[in-house]
């Protein structure tokens, strides 16, 4: 069987049709048996790359990979069963190779971009600076990880967008990672009135505080004079909380904190202006 590449090459070249036919019958179990081997090594592959994902699945790596993975394993295996099938038919699978080693060099030429994009979701699978499920920042969009690709990232906005950001784009920036922490600080800052007592107003955040079970009691609330204000006393309310929280937490001492404050009496004060008029009386001479 080594020599039947050759042999059925000098029979092409000879336009010896018979000889051709000939070749093939006399090779057709073989060729039947080969032809078997490979379907059966395609399989296969499959079916280690499926088994790749489950253990990948077992072992809490993010899903968002593992389609990427499950692609990878199972071509680099049916490529190795294909160049498997060429030489046992007798094929030079050297030369092969070394054709697709130049075809790739003159691709990669032309798609030097795409192999930018294609090495960054690299380093964002390797490194993995952020998972599905977080919420980031790269300056120029934030949102929600949706799904990681190769050559591009997918984030859902706070107003429910949806954003393809090139993986080059993101090695290249300051990326923030809201969810990095198991917990989160929400600095806030509520004006009372020079005439309100600073105590009293402590107490009533306090009391909202308290009502909300998202928001953490260790580390504990920090309340105390922030600014002096041109008009006001700016108090400044630093809470922590589960980052999935934040915006539910952020609306919440918003609004609760203004009802609380109307319940207790404690006046907000707002910008105003005060305008003095000076009378100016002619005197005779």
């Amino acid at each position: 069987m080594n020599n039947f590449s050759t042999e059925l090459e000098n029979y092409i070249l000879s336009r010896n049709f018979r000889g051709i036919a000939d070749l093939l019958l006399a090779k057709l179990p073989f060729l039947v048996f080969a032809l078997v081997l490979l379907l059966v090594g395609f399989l296969i592959s499959d079916l280690v790359s499926k088994g790749t994902v489950k253990i990948l699945k077992a072992k809490g790596v993010d899903p968002s990979i593992h389609n990427f993975i499950k692609t990878i394993v199972s071509f680099v295996l049916k490529v190795a069963v294909f160049l498997a099938f060429l030489s046992a038919l007798g094929i030079n699978v050297n030369s092969l190779v070394a054709a697709l080693a130049a075809g790739g060099v003159a691709a990669g030429l032309g798609f030097q971009q795409s192999i930018s994009q294609f090495a960054s979701g690299m380093l964002i699978l390797i490194n993995r600076p952020f998972k599905s499920g977080d919420f980031i920042d790269i300056g120029t969009v934030s949102g929600t990880v949706k799904e990681i690709r190769i050559m591009y990232t997918t984030l859902i906005t706070l107003d429910n967008r949806l954003v393809i950001v090139p993986n080059s784009t993101i090695t290249s920036s300051n990326v923030i990672n809201f969810n990095a922490q198991n917990k989160r600080r929400i600095d806030l800052t509520f004006a009372i009135s020079y005439s309100t007592d600073i105590d009293k107003a402590r107490e009533a955040l306090l009391a909202v505080i308290e009502r909300n079970e998202m928001i953490f009691k260790d580390p504990m609330p920090f309340i105390s004079v922030g600014e002096h204000g041109q008009s006001s006393i700016n108090l400044a309310c630093l809470i922590w909380c589960n980052p999935r929280n934040y915006w539910p937490v952020f609306y919440y001492m918003q609004e609760e904190s203004k009802k609380e404050f109307d319940r207790r009496g404690i006046t907000i004060p707002f910008n105003q202006l005060d305008v003095h008029i000076n009378q100016i009386t002619d005197k005779d001479d």
